[in-house]
């Protein structure tokens, strides 16, 4: 599996508006296992967004997608930083198949 975790920043006042752009590409990933849109705890306009993938591959063709596209077109001038990014290893958790981290 293949994992991301990130941070994105709207312009002021615009957090919820990013919600809604980041979740309307979500239908027909293939690969995607977990999609999660939070808001950070003390920015409304923060947004932690997490991903689990089957393979880093079927990330890579998401952005491809058309629904993707359009949802990153929508988002692009709302957004005021993206920040921190890290990739990782699933190996488990709720939600997640049994087995897939062997």
């Amino acid at each position: 599996m293949y994992g991301l975790i990130g941070s994105i920043t709207a312009t002021p006042g615009n957090g919820d508006v990013l919600v809604g752009h980041l979740l309307a590409g979500l239908r027909d990933m293939p690969g995607n296992l977990v999609y999660i849109v939070g808001k950070d705890a003390a920015n409304p306009d923060k947004l932690w967004v997490t991903e689990v993938w089957t393979d880093a591959a079927s990330h890579m063709a998401s952005l491809k997608l058309p629904q993707v596209q359009t949802a990153i077109a929508k988002a692009r001038p709302i957004i005021a930083a993206m920040g921190d990014r890290q990739e990782f290893l699933p190996v488990g958790g709720v939600g997640l198949p049994e087995g897939v981290s062997e």
